[in-house]
This record gives C-alpha cells, structure tokens and sequence, in this order.
C-alpha cells in the first residue's frame, strides 16, 4: 500500500473512532417536516382575532425544503390530545429527522371529571394517577400526571429517530403593577424540568415574549389581544413565531441555515437556547438569581468534561422551602458582555421586589477590549473612564467603561426594581505562590475592585477570593487538585459544591435564609 493511501485509511479510521467516541461535529438538523403538536395559541385558525403561533411558522421556513405541519388544536390538554387520537394521527407521520414541537399547558389545569369538557391533568411530573367514570365520554378512565403525557410524547417521537422540542407557554394578557404574566400556573418549570429529565432541547416561550412584550408595553399589547387575554391576532402570532424561530436557532444541533426562508434568515439568532437556562419555578416565592460567568455555571449546566459552577449546588446547602433559585450564570462572559448580550436584561425582567440577586464577575474582564475572537475586557479599575470602540467582533461602534462602572450600573438597576444585589468577589484559581503551598492571591486586582464597589454602593459583599483560597490552603495541593476539572480555573463537582457551602453559609450569615 502506498504511504499517502495508508494515510488516508488511517485518518478515515481516526474520524471513525472520533465519531463514535463523540468529538465529531454534530450535523445540522433537516428536518423534512416540523409538526406542531398543541392548543389554540398554537392552532391555524387565520381569524382577524385570533391566530395561533404555529399557523404564521411556515413562513419562516423554506416550502421546498421543509413543510411546517401544524397538528395543534383548540381546547386540548395533554391528556385529550392522546386519547382522542390526535398524537397517535401526528406520530404515525413523523419520519427520522422531522422535528417536532410539543406545547401544552393552559388546558391541562381544567378539571379533570366533568360533563363539559373533561380535560384536565394532574398538577407536576410525578408517577399520580387517578381511576374516573368520565362524565363526558361515559367511559372507564385513568388520568395521569401532566408530565406522564409529555413523557410519552417525548418517547415516542425519539423512538421515531426524530427530534423532540418541548417549549413553555405562550404568554396571556394578564399585567400586575405595570408586568406582564410569565406563564400560566407551574406548566413551563414542570416543561423545563421534562426537558433535563429527557435530556430534551427547551425553548422558554414564556419569558422570552413576555420581555417583549413589556418593552412594548400594556397599551401595544392589548392591540394584539382583542378577543380575550390568551388567545393573540396574527400580529400576536407572528411575535410569538418569530421568538420560537430565534430561539430555534440556537438549539444544538441546529436546523440547517438553508432551510429558512428569507423571512427566517432575518430572524436574529438566540444562540444561547441550547444552555436551558433556568428561570422562576414558584413566582410566589422569593428568588435568588445568581449572573456570572463559568465559575458559576459552566457551559449548559451539565457537568460536561467534569466541569461545574458553584451556583449549580447552592441548593444543597440551602433550606429551599421559601426560594427559588435562578442561576442565569453563563460561561465565557465577562461583566461587559452580559449587559451587551442582553443577559443581564433578561435576567433583571423575571425579577420581583424582595429577590436576591448575587453578581460574580472578573475572570474574563480581563480580556482583550477589541478583538475579532470576543470581544469582552473591561477596562481595568473602577473609575469613570470610557473608550469608544469599533468592535471588531460585532461590526458597531461601542463605548467600553471599567469593571467598576458596569457593576455599578447592575447594582443601581437591581435596586431601583426593589432587589437586593450582593456582590462576589471572583474564586481564585489553583495557582500556588512558589515558595509555599499557598494560593497566589489577587492584589489590586478584580477582589479588590468589587469589594470597593460594593461599600461605594451600600451592598453586601461576599469575599470568595479570599474565603476559599483559605480553604485550599489549608487542603493543600494534593487534596485541592480533585476540586477541579482543568488545569487551573474550572471546579469539578466536589470542588463547586465547596465553593456552594461557603456561598451558603455567608448567604445564611447576611439574610438568614
């Protein structure tokens, strides 16, 4: 055999190996048919008063690429929607690479027995059932859970080879002290909570409108809501539809860019779908969000390559009785890049008066202010300094201020809504001083810089530089190095869930939860 041949059966073996071990690059999804599985908001209809989301969706897709097959139908829960045939009809059809969007909720709190409709499903995800004489049918039946239906909706599109999307509710014209309902009832968190249990994409309807929405404002709104508070016109539809459409774009794998229309083309991509950031489970209680960057949550939450964040385990540590918590952490991102992004944004709209937010930044601040790979440095300090900047990454002119300035404006924003800010100093890294086993504190630094911002503020302060580099000297490096998934920054679990006990501890110390 000649050499350049054996070479390429050995790189073919190679991608072959990588492939199987999963290194290789996923295929862009697509998908010859998208069905839509749902009720009324998601329903065609084409009524001056009333459209359904999915009914407006083909016209952000390519006709000769792939068929939006919207199966949606007024008036269904989970629970009528499988047993009067309506699944059965739809997945019969799905084909190996369709996808299929999976919507329920506003009917499934109807009740569950009476002789009008007969919908409704078990409140949560759990194993309940419960044996009735249907008053509507006249027939024996066993009625499950919420999540018993969308279990197996899930499993019987993923044993078809086809993609499922479970998505949150779409948004009802309900507004208390000038904000917009997010959802109704617990449908979207037991939606959310489905998904990392079926290890699903998830696509938060709910929230992602709703800030819309606000930003339109009640009056705008209204005008998309002329027949009742749930149900949209195709103006309302096409809001909705075109958030489903950014959101998809950033599912992993994604769907093909050259299967959208030029209408979808010119959606702007919310590449950050694939995360499954959490938001409020129980809008009754008192929340504490957590923003940052990887230390707090690493990637998608997952533990991927034996990486976590802290604000995964804070919980453990915590009596969850009265709060949510609400980690919007994202990796990669400095105090700069999580305004610019919106994150902070969207974070600061799911939060109410009396929540807790704490804020982490400064490992990634310190990157370049300019460049065409992210874009995200701060400039150093906390002064009032500013430059104006082409970005090299975004292709506008922006103005960059100092770490200081933008967590001042995060704090100056989240107490003007009514929410506590408390501000972190970032967790050391596992770097040891070289005549001692000690961790190499930072001096005049970001620790430094935060602490200064948070007395300039009236803020409370929790000092995790310096509270968990004593920690890992007294451990020591051989005891300190399980505590992280890389060389140096990234915490494993045992290591985040340190880092957690201590964010819990200092969090029972300021607030008494």
């Amino acid at each position: 055999m000649k050499l350049n041949s054996l070479k390429l059966v050995c790189f073919a073996w190679l991608l072959a190996t990588l492939s199987q071990a999963g290194f290789a690059k996923e295929a862009d999804l697509q998908p010859q048919t998208i069905f839509v599985a749902g009720d009324s908001t998601a329903a065609g209809y084409g009524k001056p008063d009333q459209q359904g989301w999915a009914g407006v969706l083909q016209t952000f897709f390519d006709p000769a690429k792939t068929t939006v097959d919207n199966r949606a139908r007024g008036g269904r829960s989970t629970r009528t929607f499988i047993a009067e045939g309506l699944w059965d009809k739809l997945i019969d059809d799905v084909k190996p690479g369709d996808l299929v969007l999976i919507q329920f909720g506003h009917n499934d709190a109807s009740p569950i027995n009476d002789d009008r409709r007969a919908r409704g499903t078990i409140g949560g995800i759990g194993d309940e059932s419960r044996h009735i004489h249907n008053q509507l049918t006249g027939k024996e039946e066993t009625v499950y859970s919420f999540g018993h239906y969308i279990r197996k909706m899930v499993a019987d599109v993923k044993a078809k080879q086809a993609t499922p999307v479970l998505m949150s509710l779409t948004v009802r014209n309900r507004w208390h002290n000038g904000r917009i309902e997010r959802g109704s009832g617990q449908y979207g968190y037991w939606m959310y909570q489905l998904a990392w249990e079926l290890d699903t994409q998830f696509i938060d309807v709910s929230n992602m409108v709703a800030d819309k929405l606000e930003a339109l404002g009640q009056a705008k709104t209204a005008e998309m809501y002329v027949k009742d508070y749930v149900h949209f016109n195709p103006k309302g539809a096409e809001l909705h539809a075109s958030t489903i459409v950014s959101s998809l774009k950033g599912i992993r794998p994604a769907i093909d860019k050259a299967w959208y229309s030029k209408k979808g083309q010119s959606v702007e991509n919310y590449d950050w779908t694939w995360l499954r950031l959490p938001f409020v489970a129980d809008k009754t209680r008192q929340s504490v969000f957590m923003v940052g960057d990887s230390t707090v949550r690493n990637g998608a939450g997952d533990g991927s390559n034996g990486q976590w964040g802290w604000g995964d385990f804070v919980g453990d540590y915590l009596n969850q009785d009265h709060v949510n918590l609400v980690n919007r952490a994202i990796g990669g991102l400095s105090s700069r890049t999580f305004m610019t992004g919106g994150h902070w944004q969207r974070a600061l709209n799911m939060m109410q008066p009396g929540d807790i937010v704490l804020i982490q930044f400064g490992h990634n601040d310190a990157a370049a202010l300019n460049d065409k790979s992210r874009a995200r440095g701060t400039i150093r300090g906390i002064g009032q300094e500013f430059e104006v900047i082409d970005n090299m990454l975004t292709g506008k002119t922006e103005t960059v201020y100092s770490y200081g300035e933008y967590l001042r404006k995060m704090i100056g924003q989240a107490k003007a809504l009514g929410v506590t800010p408390i501000i972190c100093s970032p967790v050391p890294r596992k770097t040891w001083q070289d005549e001692k086993p000690l961790i190499k504190r930072a001096e005049s630094s970001y620790p430094q810089w935060a602490n200064h911002v948070a007395r300039q503020s009236g803020s409370d302060f929790i000092d995790l530089h310096n509270l968990i580099s004593s920690k890992y000297d007294q451990l020591g490096p051989d005891a300190v190095d399980p505590l992280f998934g890389d060389k140096h920054t990234h915490t494993s679990m045992a290591g985040a869930k340190l880092t957690a006990e201590v964010v819990a501890e200092q969090l029972n110390y300021l607030l008494g939860l």
